[in-house]
């Protein structure tokens, strides 16, 4: 089992990582993580390309278990339980911890259809067509297409699949909504929606978004995790967590001095 809420008071801290190393084969990808993910708001992960980022987003619904040469060292908990113990469905974790992808990928169904199948195939419960209404509402979208339910969601425009693919993501009521890098392939105005959206539903959702955009993380996120990728002193090259703050200390007041170059730019 998999209960997002144990007792009657949920802990205020979804994900607990302890010392968590991650490979594909033999290349480490990230390497001794140790953080807390608090309930509620948004946490944005910047870096560099390839220091892992994308890979820890994917450690929480367990997406990576989906690549067979995939092995992840350390432990990471979910509101106080082993994600990785023997006996959690990676399927129920995937209900309970969303994921919406960089490109938008609706399915090759109606509007309706998109958010409607996921809550069917979870066994929601409860009246279809409100669910899905809601679902749209929260994501900013039912207004657009409230008249054309039965048309593709192929036929939206590519901000409006993004949106559609987020209101697909909480129809089913999860926990926790990765975003990795959501706004990369939409223009200025698009992703100034998909940020406004951000800002309402990190009200009820935890957010989890990986983006290279350091504005981006400024305007949206609570907290701030800085990654980046440097040879290991045994010689091991992977990725490693540097800073993980307020957004407004990574930004404005950092420790580190490599967080303070890479938000200067320097490196």
């Amino acid at each position: 089992m998999l209960d997002p809420v144990p007792g009657s008071s949920p802990p205020q801290t979804v994900f607990q990582l302890e010392r968590v190393s991650a490979y594909y084969g033999g290349n480490l990808a990230l390497r001794d993580v140790s953080m807390a993910i608090p309930r509620g708001g948004a946490i944005a992960f910047i870096g560099p390309s390839g220091c892992g980022k994308s890979t820890l987003l994917r450690c929480f619904n367990r997406l990576n278990d989906l690549t067979r040469s995939f092995r992840l060292e350390g432990r990471i908990r979910y509101y106080g339980q082993d994600l990785y113990a023997s006996d959690i469905d990676p399927v129920q974790v995937r209900r309970q911890v969303g994921m919406v992808f960089q490109r938008p990928n609706p399915f090759p169904k109606t509007i309706y259809e998109n958010i409607a199948y996921g809550a069917r195939v979870h066994g929601c419960k409860g009246d279809l067509d409100e669910r899905v209404e809601t679902a749209l509402r929260r994501a900013a979208l039912w207004d657009e297409v409230k008249d054309r339910l039965q048309v593709s969601g192929l036929s939206l425009s590519g901000g409006q699949q993004q949106r559609l693919c987020i209101a697909r993501a909480i129809a089913v009521e999860p926990e926790v909504v990765l975003m990795d890098e959501p706004c990369a392939a939409l223009d200025p105005i698009s992703t100034g929606k998909i940020e406004d959206l951000i800002h309402q539903l990190k009200q009820t959702y935890t957010i989890i978004i990986v983006t290279h955009n350091l504005q981006q993380a400024m305007r949206v996120a609570d907290r701030t995790a800085f990654f980046t990728v440097d040879p290991h002193p045994g010689g091991e090259k992977g990725g490693y967590l540097v800073e993980y703050d307020a957004t407004e200390v990574i930004f404005h007041r950092p420790k580190k001095t490599e967080t303070q170059g890479y938000i200067l730019g320097i490196r």
